[in-house]
């Protein structure tokens, strides 16, 4: 009978020559390995830094897997799959913002725990979390502010992604009114900028947010 330290030093030893994966506790075969070029970390680590538990996250990685054989996908890889969510519009330069929330080393590239740990945000999150992950992806420079320029670039890729075809009709001008209502109710001071502390204190005290925020709750 082999022992606890014996199995442990095998599993080691798979990680290391790559012919182990500690998601799924099976073999990649050598035709898989050879395309496989980002290993992720181990079930327990991912389910301390994630509100999954090790089914839940077995299952998004096989699907994830599915889609980025390589363990990462790049921006334009992203975009292509995003893109099949709306067929009808241009999901391009919303995609592009939402990639950049999610690449959270800023290396180009999305690889499953980038993946799954903002997942666990948008889904199992706490309010404060959500909100914070929601400021991040329209604060497109990072710099701790939502400027008018920024908001309305993220207002114009969600109504290009949306298509011209929704209802009711968007209009033109649909952008701009919804960036004006944005600052009117969130820029406290006036000073053109929405900083996270105007971000949270408006969004918390808005039933309207607060309920959306519970939206995905039960997705998973």
């Amino acid at each position: 009978m082999k022992s606890r330290s014996q199995d442990q030093s095998l599993s080691d030893s798979r990680e290391l020559d790559r012919s182990y994966d500690p998601l799924t506790g099976s073999e990649i075969d050598e035709s898989e390995r050879s395309i496989v070029r980002y290993r992720p970390e181990g079930l327990d680590r991912l389910v301390q830094k994630t509100n999954f538990n090790k089914k839940e996250l077995q299952i998004l990685y096989r699907g994830f897997k599915n889609e980025c054989p390589s363990g990462a996908v790049n921006e334009e890889t992203f975009k292509g799959i995003y893109a099949q969510f709306f067929p009808l519009g241009d999901s391009n330069m919303y995609a592009h913002f939402l990639f950049e929330a999610f690449d959270t080393h800023n290396n180009g590239a999305v690889n499953f725990e980038d993946f799954v740990v903002s997942l666990s945000i948008i889904l199992r999150g706490s309010i404060t979390d959500k909100l914070n992950w929601a400021f991040n992806l329209y604060d497109l420079n990072k710099d701790g502010c939502i400027t008018r320029e920024e908001m309305t670039n993220i207002m114009h890729s969600i109504y290009d992604m949306m298509g011209k075809y929704t209802y009711p009709c968007m209009k033109d001008d649909t952008p701009k009114d919804h960036v004006d209502s944005f600052f009117q109710k969130m820029d406290k001071n006036n000073d053109g900028v929405v900083t996270i502390e105007e971000f949270l204190e408006t969004c918390q005290k808005d039933e309207n947010i607060m309920q959306s925020m519970h939206m995905f709750d039960n997705v998973i």
